[in-house]
């Protein structure tokens, strides 16, 4: 399931409608929140998760009358942060926003963690955006068939950089190297930022990269776009061509969902979705997250759920068929 072809009013009305589903007086979710919450980002301060979060955490003040709070906790992969939310009380005043590493791809890469990924209680997910990838235009590359051509003339030459093992720009680019039968270099960094000034500095060759982060680059020719890690063209780049139409298997978003701890009810897991869900619909909220290049998605806590399923298998194909491993 592809939550980001779901209409967000849609998804609102899922997530409303789960919170009325059998309401009853006199339990935790009628005196649900009586004190600040707080949003826990498992990634440094001015990223893109950090920011997004605190879009809609200046706003959900509106709707659950109580001061939301965003704490910047990086760290190992962003296992940090995650390891802090799973061990918080399950009350719904401590919740993590996340993008896919410390949800879906670490379980799958480390064997011992401190703390249980699938023991989260699904909230939401937030927001969607495209991965694109981009070349270097010193090598004279203008679309994927040529990419192709070129790094099956020369295995192992073309180099790709990432922001690291196991991130999904890394794991993207290893699900086009197996569908297309290509071998590149991956140069991992401790990053998005040094990577992408690598490749602009020509460093590097390619690069799967968060839309918002490399649009600007492509408008004025320092990036070239080869192909949108998606099935459907998109409007931000209408010329550059959806890698799925050649290469079903590759299908990558960058996304970022938020999760309760561990045993959290449900009453309040839907009361939490349903207020995010209406935050996401105000139209500043979308016209900020828009000029991120991100697309607001908002859905229940069982759709949530659903989603972080399939993405865990999503990956772990990838994981398991390339044989990463961390060291």
């Amino acid at each position: 399931m592809s939550l980001t072809r779901r209409p967000i009013a849609w998804l609102a009305g899922v997530a409303i409608a789960a919170l009325s589903v059998g309401a009853q007086p006199a339990r935790a979710i009628d005196i649900f929140p009586s004190r600040p919450i707080k949003i826990v980002v498992p990634v440094a301060a001015g990223g893109a998760p950090d920011v997004v979060a605190r879009i809609v955490a200046d706003k959900l003040p509106q709707i659950l009358g109580q001061a939301v709070i965003v704490e910047d906790r990086p760290g190992a992969g962003e296992r940090i942060g995650a390891e802090l939310v799973a061990k918080a009380e399950p009350d719904g005043y401590t919740l993590l926003a996340a993008p896919p590493g410390s949800l879906v791809i670490s379980p799958i890469l480390f064997s011992h963690l401190a703390y249980d990924p699938t023991g989260f209680v699904p909230v939401t997910v937030l927001t969607s955006g495209h991965l694109v990838l981009v070349a270097s235009p010193a090598l004279n590359i203008t679309s994927l068939a040529d990419l192709v051509a070129r790094a099956k003339a020369n295995p192992g030459k073309l180099t790709y950089a990432s922001p690291g093992i196991g991130t999904p720009p890394h794991l993207t680019g290893e699900m086009l190297k197996l569908a297309a039968h290509i071998e590149t270099t991956h140069v991992p960094y401790k990053g998005l930022a040094p990577a992408l000034t690598d490749l602009l500095a020509g460093h590097v060759d390619l690069m799967f990269d968060n839309l918002g982060n490399s649009i600007s680059y492509i408008h004025d020719g320092r990036l070239k776009a080869l192909g949108i890690a998606d099935d459907a063209r998109i409007a931000e780049l209408p010329d550059v061509l959806p890698i799925a139409r050649t290469y079903p298997d590759v299908h990558s978003t960058s996304w970022f969902g938020v999760v309760a701890p561990p045993k959290t009810p449900p009453d309040i897991a839907n009361r939490l979705s349903a207020a995010i869900v209406e935050v996401l619909h105000m139209p500043d909220v979308v016209e900020k997250l828009h000029t991120m290049s991100f697309t607001p998605v908002g859905s229940s806590p069982a759709a949530t759920a659903q989603f972080l399923a399939e993405e865990s298998a999503r990956w772990r194909a990838v994981i398991v068929t390339a044989g990463i491993r961390v060291e």
